[in-house]
């Protein structure tokens, strides 16, 4: 199987149309054509069905489709790891992040590593824990960023030097947004909105045995949609500070969980993969930037 004819498959799949697949490749259709056929008779399954003017996947061609992305996605990035080992001012970095207010302080050590290696080019993703470990252990990232202590087994970690702090954000117009803060008894019979992570974790741990009392009314991975429903008085969401507008003009306000909830950020990379010589500098100068801040 070549990574050639992924590549065809993928356009094939992403288009759903043979002759725009084909002016985007620039490939004649018939040689695309026959490159799917190839494809189809070596895997013994079929991957399309074909419409008169339009192509769908099969159950087979689903299946097939996240696998290529996966490997067309490590090629290039092998390819962009093996220019960069002659490239002595800066090369590929892949992030996988969760979402956080602390990822202003990666952000700062990534400007300064390229005021050093100008040529340094990022690439960033988002995502849950599940989201971006998936990734980082394919290999298709070099770093993760997540908010959940990291096994120890599997990676190498430097944490964060701030931790997020918990609190409920709601309109500025609802009954509890004149507390100072929020107990589990406010939060008794009212919808609330989480990432479902964070809502089996954190907001377990902070609501103890009576975290059944709790009502989860919708999950969210991104924070900023959940805002726009609580915007819409459709429930109250539990996410970290400053993560959303809550500006006055915002019509949202935050305010923070009592007892005080807060979640520490590691960055990690797999413990056994292999690294380009700027994914290692990067780390390097990371974890000794962040001990700095720590100590002090």
């Amino acid at each position: 199987m070549e990574i050639r004819h992924l590549r065809y498959f993928l356009a094939v799949a992403r288009e759903e149309n043979m002759t725009r697949a084909s002016e985007m490749l620039h490939v004649s259709q018939p040689t695309l054509s026959k490159t799917l056929k190839l494809l189809e008779e070596e895997l013994g399954k079929k991957l399309f069905t074909r419409k008169s003017f339009s192509i769908k996947l099969t159950d087979e061609g689903l299946l097939l489709r996240d696998r290529a992305a996966d490997l067309v996605a490590m090629a290039d990035k092998i390819e962009q790891e093996f220019v960069s080992l002659d490239d002595l001012t800066g090369g590929d970095i892949y992030f996988g992040l969760a979402e956080s207010y602390q990822i202003r302080h990666l952000a700062r050590q990534i400007k300064e590593f390229k005021a050093i290696y100008p040529d340094l080019r990022y690439h960033i993703t988002s995502g849950d824990t599940e989201q971006v470990t998936e990734k980082l252990d394919k290999g298709l990232l070099d770093f993760a960023v997540l908010c959940e202590t990291p096994d120890p087994e599997k990676y190498d970690y430097v944490e964060f030097p701030e931790n997020d702090v918990w609190g409920v954000v709601m309109r500025r117009d609802h009954p509890l947004a004149a507390n100072d803060c929020i107990l589990l008894d406010d939060l008794i019979g009212q919808p609330l909105f989480c990432s479902e992570q964070s809502w089996n974790y954190e907001i377990k741990e902070w609501a103890g045995e009576r975290w059944h009392e709790l009502d989860l009314a919708g999950t969210f991975r991104l924070s900023y949609n959940g805002s726009m429903f609580a915007l819409e008085g459709l429930g109250l969401l539990l996410t970290f500070r400053h993560l959303t507008d809550c500006s006055p003009e915002s019509g949202l306000a935050f305010i923070p969980l009592e007892p005080v909830q807060e979640t520490r950020l590691y960055l990690i990379r797999n413990k056994y993969g292999t690294f380009t010589p700027i994914a290692q500098k990067f780390f390097t100068k990371i974890n000794e930037s962040f001990k700095k801040e720590e100590q002090n």
